[in-house]
């Protein structure tokens, strides 16, 4: 690797530094030199160098502005606030037309959560820099704060014209527009940009983000195919013109920005399953398996995962297939109620009630408490003679679904088959109440009740 002339040179002054502290001699750095070393430790986290370096400079070079604001910045990092504010003072008498000042009292202000009294030291900071991007960026970052998305973006937009190639400033840009909900006017701002930097990668990117958001994924493929010809190692584009192309069902050529995927990345679960899930979509039944299988290989943890290949069985009907990989899901992770719902299911199919039963009220235990949940266990309960045990189970989920016709045909049908009349007709009025047109989910779930006469009569009444 080809290091520039800067670079080379801060090589050499942190390896002369090194070697001084080793040695215990005393070698002489001028004060931009100091400067980066100090820097350097404190960007690498290694704060008791920088101190180390920094004393030493100050002695080498006690009347350094530099040097001192320098310290002013560790002395922010470590929250001495006071003690930093009151040195930036002594330096502003002396050189109060140095920006650096100025964004070193932002920085105080904007660590005391002052952030207003932060963008006003900013704004006098701009008067004096030759750097406008930066202190543009760092006013975006205080409005960001502020939750001012709006100045935030603006202050963001404006650090882009100085820097085309702030690219932290242009994702701060598109998550300003992204937070205001404002993909179309994304769209205008990234295209005026990439007018200007057609060969910005990242904006090409960001522009296929904002078409996927809108749904048009037509034109996300585009954007994404500029990304990817300008960088053709660019991941993050390659998967999401992949996502672009399933969202368009061309799932092959999905298959084949996924290979290009992994043959830049290892393969990751995400990768493998999403090939998996295409393959079957293209009716390969043969790769779809072996990729679910390498899916659950690769992460064993992956719940999606065992999911996926429990549904593939499903869907195979291949339902003693399906029963054998949920069990191996639910033996990783017993408490996943999305496990126990597709064990439930399963087991159903395969007319294994009292499992069907268990595997239900297992993932109501863990947290489940969908609708349809409810519905599925109480059926199989109604089917297992269990009337008592429904009826409290469905009367537990009206406080969750209050106004749920689903439920309260449900209960209706229960009560008369445990001829309990009254309450039967009470909450048959309330599903044809709910909804009238979809009484049939007690012709199908409760034949013999549906040819009651009372619940004939207590229908056509309703109707009248």
């Amino acid at each position: 690797m080809n290091l520039s002339h800067e670079e080379e040179e801060n090589s050499l002054s942190l390896s002369k530094f090194e070697s001084m502290l080793k040695t215990n001699k005393v070698f002489f750095f001028d004060s931009e030199e100091f400067e980066d070393i100090i820097l350097h430790y404190m960007d690498t986290g290694r704060l008791n160098l920088a101190k180390k370096a920094l004393k030493l400079g100050l002695e080498q070079h006690p009347k350094s502005t530099g040097l001192k604001l320098v310290q002013v910045e560790m002395l922010v990092y470590e929250d001495k606030l006071d003690i930093a504010e009151k040195l930036l003072n002594e330096l502003y008498a002396i050189e109060p037309t140095n920006e650096e000042i100025y964004i070193q009292k932002a920085n105080i202000h904007s660590k005391r959560d002052e952030h207003e009294k932060a963008i006003e030291f900013l704004k006098i900071a701009l008067k004096y820099t030759d750097d406008y991007a930066d202190v543009y960026s760092m006013i975006g970052m205080e409005y960001l704060f502020m939750d001012n998305l709006e100045l935030a973006k603006e202050n963001f937009i404006k650090c882009l014209d100085e820097d085309t190639e702030d690219y932290s400033a242009l994702y701060n840009v598109v998550y300003c527009f992204d937070f205001l909900d404002q993909n179309e006017e994304a769209i205008v701002y990234l295209n005026k940009f990439i007018d200007k930097n057609p060969y910005s990668e990242v904006a090409w990117h960001q522009l296929g983000r904002q078409y996927y958001a809108l749904k048009n994924y037509e034109k996300a493929v585009w954007a994404f195919e500029y990304a990817t010809l300008i960088d053709e190692s660019f991941l993050g584009a390659i998967m999401e013109k992949a996502k672009s192309y399933e969202k368009l069902k061309k799932f092959q050529e999905a298959i084949d920005c996924y290979k290009i995927a992994i043959e830049l990345d290892d393969p990751s679960s995400f990768v493998l399953l999403r090939m998996a899930k295409c393959y079957e979509r293209l009716g390969n039944a043969e790769f779809a398996l072996n990729f679910y299988l390498k899916t659950v290989h690769e992460d064993p943890l992956l719940d999606k995962g065992w999911i996926a290949i429990t549904d593939f069985y499903i869907r195979q009907k291949n339902y003693q297939k399906a029963l054998y990989y949920v069990n191996k899901a639910i033996g990783i992770d017993g408490d996943n109620p999305l496990y126990w719902k597709r064990f439930a299911a399963v087991n159903s199919a395969l007319h294994f009630f009292e499992e069907a039963e268990y595997g239900y009220r297992k993932a109501f235990e863990s947290g489940d408490v969908n609708l349809d949940t409810f519905t599925l266990w109480t059926d199989v309960l109604q089917f297992l003679g269990e009337f008592e045990t429904a009826i409290e189970i469905l009367l537990e989920a009206t406080n969750l679904f209050p106004e749920e016709y689903e439920i309260e045909y449900r209960l209706a049908g229960l009560y008369f088959l445990s001829n309990e009349n009254i309450k039967g007709n009470f909450h048959l009025n309330n599903g044809l109440r709910l909804n009238y047109k979809n009484k049939t989910v007690l012709k199908d779930y409760f034949p013999v009740v549906w040819e009651r006469t009372e619940v004939q009569n207590q229908i056509a009444k309703f109707k009248k």
